[in-house]
């Protein structure tokens, strides 16, 4: 039998890893949480998302272009039909209205104009209808996990490694696909690969802007006299690697830009690549020798690019601003240097195994007894809500308590993802509108949930404090009990 202090640490640690406990997983479940977190580092893989409209980018490229072109047509036909309807009008002949009825019409969606699925009635327009499915997708494969630890660590290398889905419409079709082609299948594997994917998926080269990089002394940069983009290369160092105090300067800045240079996306008339795939187009790459860091590249073409990322990705700053982040990620705001250093050591020590840096992290006691002082940030909280209350939500109970949580799947306000802080989460304004969210939610489940004393004991475990035990037990109605177990110390913070 376990003790009390190893149940309150497993408790503790299904919070702190994962995404909360469901109902039904009690002592023993508890008990077996190190166990459990490690075996799901040791199979090594992260399951994908079900039900997705499209596979992957070149569907959705093919798809995307298709909607274009054919919005571009109704755009036309509408134009013409104007037109045609005031000429009509000021002329007032019954021969010139009859033009109105002549005049061009969309054409039918169909194969034989390549277009894009038709939009079913009363449904939003296809990039807003692909993202909806994916975000969808995202959370029930959330809630249906046993820890929710490989989903949490998505989480965390989706938003290091961020797009915004808002930016274009490219950002809003692609956001799903990016995460599971770009960061889920990497979450186990090594850090350079996941850095490599991310860099080159269409999705991170248009939100930052690498699709206008051009090199200077490239054929297009002297056929154009267009020349570099910055972005890209400015986030991988300051935001994707080394960190802000990293050791680099703008002069490295712009030249990793110079050695990316060429890393783009297939246009729709598909010449170099498929549709809206990534590609390399050498005719836009900036020529010659590069220095970056003190290191000279002269590999050809894409190799440069691949080459500089690599080496990048084994810098001791990259280690060491990774190991900073995951710990304050699952442990506190302010992370313990013994306890950044030893996973950053094992950042290092291991070629960037992102698998092993997990290993030391859940091994390692101090991430285990650290207090609980993280708040939970709204997606976290909502996914550890519905996991609790034994809910399948819509898109509208997704979408809707996230954002005004401030927290919608894939839309950071810029490429520094969402802040990681209880100073982000933890305001007096925020905090009130978690009480409204959870009073929403405590209405919904009042009908499901027979007695939420019983509920308070069964999620909260040995967390259960006295104080929250009576607040539940004491609550008007079955609702407010329920917002009020959710709306708990024990419950908000991990």
């Amino acid at each position: 039998m376990a003790g009390s202090g190893e149940l309150t640490a497993g408790a503790v640690a299904l919070q702190r890893f994962g995404l909360g406990p469901k109902p039904g997983q009690g002592e023993v479940f508890r008990a077996q949480i190190r166990e459990k977190l490690l075996a799901e580092i040791a199979a090594g893989g992260v399951a994908q998302p079900a039900g997705v409209p499209f596979s992957g980018t070149v569907e959705i490229g093919k798809a995307l272009f298709a909607f274009e072109d054919q919005e571009k047509r109704e755009r036309e036909a509408r134009r013409i039909a104007s037109a045609t309807h005031a000429q009509a009008s000021q002329q007032g002949s019954p021969q010139a209205m009859e033009m109105v009825g002549a005049a061009p019409q969309a054409q039918p969606a169909g194969p034989q104009n390549q277009m894009a699925p038709a939009k079913p009635p009363n449904e939003p327009a296809l990039p807003y209808r692909t993202y909806r499915d994916e975000v969808k997708s995202r959370v029930d494969l959330a809630l249906a996990a046993e820890t929710g630890f490989s989903e949490r660590l998505v989480m965390f290398w989706s938003n290091h490694f961020c797009i915004g889905a808002t930016k274009s419409t490219i950002g809003r079709i692609m956001a799903g696909a990016y995460e599971r082609e770009a960061i889920r299948p990497h979450v186990f594997g090594r850090f350079e690969d996941m850095l490599i994917a991310a860099e080159s998926h269409p999705a991170m080269l248009d939100f930052l802007d690498n699709r206008q990089s051009i090199g200077p002394n490239s054929p297009a940069g002297r056929r154009q006299g267009r020349g570099l983009n910055e972005n890209l290369a400015r986030e991988i160092m300051e935001l994707h690697t080394l960190g802000v105090s990293g050791g680099y300067s703008q002069g490295d800045v712009t030249n990793l830009a110079r050695i990316l240079t060429g890393w783009t996306m297939a246009g729709r008339d598909g010449r170099l690549g498929f549709p809206g795939s990534f590609i390399f187009n050498p005719g836009q790459h900036e020529p010659g020798v590069t220095p970056l860091l003190g290191r000279d590249y002269a590999q050809p073409d894409l190799a440069q690019g691949v080459a500089a990322l690599t080496d990048l990705a084994r810098q001791p700053a990259t280690a060491h601003f990774i190991a900073t982040k995951l710990v304050r990620h699952f442990v506190a705001d302010d992370p313990t240097p013994p306890l950044v250093e030893a996973l950053a050591a094992t950042f290092r020590d291991s070629g960037g195994d992102l698998g092993a840096v997990y290993r030391a992290l859940i091994g390692n006691d101090a991430a285990w007894m650290a207090p609980a002082t993280k708040i939970r940030s709204p997606q976290e909280f909502m996914l550890a809500s519905y996991r609790a209350l034994g809910r399948k939500p819509d898109f509208g109970q997704i979408i809707g308590p996230v954002g005004v949580m401030g927290q919608p799947f894939w839309q950071p306000s810029g490429p520094n993802g969402y802040a990681d802080s209880n100073a982000a989460w933890g305001s007096a304004e925020g905090l009130k509108t978690r009480v409204d969210v959870a009073a929403g939610w405590g209405r919904q489940a009042a009908g499901s949930v027979a007695d939420p004393r019983v509920l308070a004991d069964d999620i909260l475990g040995p967390l259960l404090s006295p104080e929250t035990k009576q607040a539940v037990a004491r609550a008007e109605s079955k609702p407010q009990a329920i917002a009020l177990l959710l709306m708990s110390p024990e419950f908000q913070r991990r």
